[in-house]
């Protein structure tokens, strides 16, 4: 994939799930580790966070940054990822299947902003 439409594609998949932060908020607030307190703010900061990074990728002048803010991004979140995984004991098979599928899909999404980065 060229590096733009590499850019523009990750900018595409950040805008989505930014804006489901606020649009739907709930799953993601259920994933937010405990430990972190009330998961509502954690949960439109990471939102926010996601639409400024996808509106980083979008720009020339600014995609190597954005690149290395999404990679950034990308690992900050691993937690939650992790909290979806070991809190889906009592869900069922298909969910626990996806928990716990989402915690290897999160290297190749670090290596595609990394991608970016790095032009």
């Amino acid at each position: 994939m060229r590096a733009e439409r590499c850019a523009l594609a990750l900018a595409a998949l950040l805008t989505t799930t930014g804006v489901l932060h606020f649009a739907a908020p709930r799953p993601f607030a259920s994933i937010v580790p405990r430990a972190l307190g009330d998961p509502r703010p954690w949960v439109r900061g990471s939102g926010a966070a996601e639409l400024a990074c996808a509106a980083g990728l979008l720009a020339p002048g600014t995609r190597r940054r954005a690149g290395w803010a999404t990679a950034a991004l990308l690992l900050a979140v691993w937690p939650a990822n992790w909290q979806m995984a070991l809190a889906s004991g009592d869900r069922s098979a298909a969910y626990r299947t996806a928990a716990w599928g989402r915690l290897p899909l999160q290297l190749p999404l670090v290596a595609w902003a990394l991608r970016v980065a790095r032009g």
